[in-house]
């Protein structure tokens, strides 16, 4: 369970930093409209990654806790776990606005939705670096 969670975790800090420093200012910088056409695709095709190694890494932690390893699995779970509802409750507000159909796609609320989408997104990669961190210090469960 515990390679499970720390691979399910690296890999979603990982994506969750390349879209911080990369893919968001590559798509911030080919101007406002076009980088909310390339976000709206994106953002759903990442959800289909992003929602199952949160899942699958905050249960497979539990379950290493459970099972008798450290408490830092369980920290470093729950912190991956927090990743769903900051996104269902923190972020998914500023999503529904920018797949709205009524947004002005060149306008200036689009650019700074844009970046406050970036800023919360953060979280998540903040959430999923501190996980990944627990999981690497923690000592194994034999």
């Amino acid at each position: 369970m515990q390679l499970i969670a720390t691979l399910s975790c690296a890999v979603f800090a990982g994506a969750a930093v390349y879209v911080n420093l990369v893919e968001h200012p590559a798509r911030m910088s080919c101007g406002t409209e076009a980088a909310i056409n390339q976000w709206a695709p994106s953002y759903r095709r990442a959800t289909w990654m992003q929602a199952p190694l949160a899942l699958l890494g905050f249960l497979s932690a539990v379950i290493a806790w459970l099972a008798g390893a450290s408490t830092a699995w369980l920290i470093g779970g729950v912190l991956l776990g927090l990743v769903i509802p900051v996104t269902l409750v923190v972020i998914m507000p500023t999503n529904k606005r920018l797949l709205s159909a009524d947004l002005d796609r060149q306008s200036e609320e689009a650019r700074k939705l844009l970046n406050r989408w970036n800023a919360l997104h953060g979280i998540r990669t903040a959430l999923s670096i501190a996980a990944l961190l627990f999981f690497l210090g923690a000592p194994a469960a034999y």
